[in-house]
């Protein structure tokens, strides 16, 4: 893990604090590393490069490979996933 508070389960959503700590320290690491974002959908976007990302107070938005766009907030997200043991945020 790289700091990041677990991932609120159950009756608690992601905060928007949360989500934002999570996505901006998952975007700066050098160098970078792929991360998965699940949604409570069970759709998992997997962010391939920093620069197809932009997240700001609690919302994202991802280019994806075709040019595929994903809008999504920080309660749609059920959890983020990184590293090779799949560690959550």
């Amino acid at each position: 893990a790289i700091g990041i508070d677990p991932l609120f389960v159950g009756d608690y959503a992601m905060t928007a604090d949360h989500f934002q700590e999570t996505i901006t320290t998952l975007m700066e690491r050098v160098p970078f590393e792929m991360f998965t974002i699940e949604l409570n959908t069970g759709e998992k976007v997997q962010i391939d490069h920093a620069g197809a990302i932009s997240a700001r107070a609690g919302r994202a938005v991802f280019i994806g490979p075709g040019g595929k766009l994903h809008i999504f907030g920080h309660e749609s997200v059920n959890q983020v996933l990184f590293n090779a043991a799949n560690t959550v945020a």
